[in-house]
């Protein structure tokens, strides 16, 4: 027989025994039910959580998100230039032109908005297991930092605001963050009224209740006349022709469902797949770049009041979900994952790893978004 040392671990020599080719392994030490750490680099660790950030949410595409990178700390700013309003004046011949002086206006974006993870990886486990921990954490980490992002932006988008850390059930009040905000007004937190759609708005339904969607049967010609009930393509129709009504640019225009509103417009019969909705239309269940001009995104992050959409259609106004329209330049977000880190915990073997998510947001032109509260009338 013949002993071959295979390295010290935490400073104990550890032997595994030979003898007529069977390998005997100790088994692991007690207490230790977690899978194993990696030794790795602080700078190697933050590239992989951004990207998989970046991957997971959707917030980076329906948003302005230019200003990626530019902040540091919690409570920087970022200075947003707006576009100079030029006015045109008629002109008489023989006339003195009066020139304007341009504004230079600019938007504040706060980055006042933080989240962390940190989580412990001991030595022990790391020799004594195959799966590469440390990419499940990490992946798992930047799943639950980009869960949060978009929850929150999301709830911000609509007028409402967050009630927990990972969850889109709204706090109080619907919309209670909503209202009469003039155009001239960009740049303020409000959400115009004028773009907020609800019962009221289609077949005489009660203002503050939710639109209850049926989809139009196979072969209708004719649109729903229940009160306050429309189809969920007349209702994609009508959030596009509000932002065609405050001259919002036909390009990037993005529009968020949830998987409830996806099964009722799915049932829309064969009208999904017609040129008039984008050519490819929904083919084996993926959502069309262009329906009713709109790129669209389904997302289980979008708020809900009460029991959500699948709540009784009586109680409209406590039971409903959200969809979401708008173009990209509605809203700036600003974020960056600065701060990752790996450090020896002075009580164990272990490491410790911990990274936070910096981030802004700000409405810069709320007559660019309109949203819509609804049942499922299915």
């Amino acid at each position: 027989m013949s002993l071959y040392k295979i390295g010290p671990l935490l400073s104990v020599c550890f032997y595994l025994a030979y003898e007529g080719g069977l390998i005997m392994a100790f088994s692991t030490a007690a207490g230790y039910g977690n899978l194993p750490n990696g030794n790795f680099s602080p700078i190697i660790y933050s590239k992989q959580v951004q990207l998989a950030f970046r991957k997971s949410t959707v917030i980076g595409d329906v948003t302005n998100s230019d200003y990626f990178g530019e902040i540091a700390n919690q409570g920087d700013t970022v200075k947003i230039i707006k576009e100079p309003e030029i006015s045109v004046s008629a002109y008489s011949r023989g006339t003195q032109v009066s020139a304007q002086d341009l504004d230079d206006e600019d938007f504040t974006l706060v980055v006042d908005k933080a989240n962390y993870y940190a989580f412990k990886m001991d030595d022990i486990e790391e020799a004594h297991s195959h799966v590469n921990f440390m990419q499940l954490a990490t992946d798992r980490a930047a799943h639950r930092l980009a869960d949060q992002y978009d929850q929150e932006v999301l709830m911000y988008m609509t007028g409402n605001t967050q009630n927990a850390l990972h969850s889109n059930v709204i706090s109080g009040t619907a919309n209670t963050d909503s209202g009469t905000v003039a155009v001239s007004a960009a740049g303020t937190d409000g959400i115009l009224t004028d773009m907020e759609l609800d019962a009221s708005d289609f077949n005489s339904g009660s203002s503050g209740n939710a639109i209850v969607l049926v989809p139009r049967a196979g072969g209708a010609t004719t649109h729903n006349t229940t009160t306050a009930t429309t189809n969920p393509l007349t209702l994609i129709a009508r959030m596009s022709r509000k932002l065609d009504q405050q001259n919002v640019d036909t390009n990037n225009r993005g529009l968020i469902v949830d998987p409830v509103f996806m099964e009722i417009l799915k049932d829309e019969d064969s009208r999904l797949l017609n040129a008039d909705f984008g050519g490819s239309g929904l083919q084996n269940g993926l959502i069309s770049d262009n329906l009713h001009g709109f790129r669209v995104y389904s997302s289980n992050n979008l708020p809900i009041k009460g029991d959500g959409p699948t709540g009784t259609t009586s109680t409209g106004s406590t039971h409903f979900g959200y969809i979401l329209a708008g173009h990209s330049s509605a809203v700036a977000t600003a974020e960056q994952l600065n701060k990752t880190e790996t450090y020896r915990d002075p009580d164990s073997f272990a490491d410790i790893v911990r990274g936070m998510h910096l981030y802004g947001r700000k409405i810069l032109r709320p007559e660019a978004l309109v949203n819509a509260i609804y049942v499922s009338g299915i």
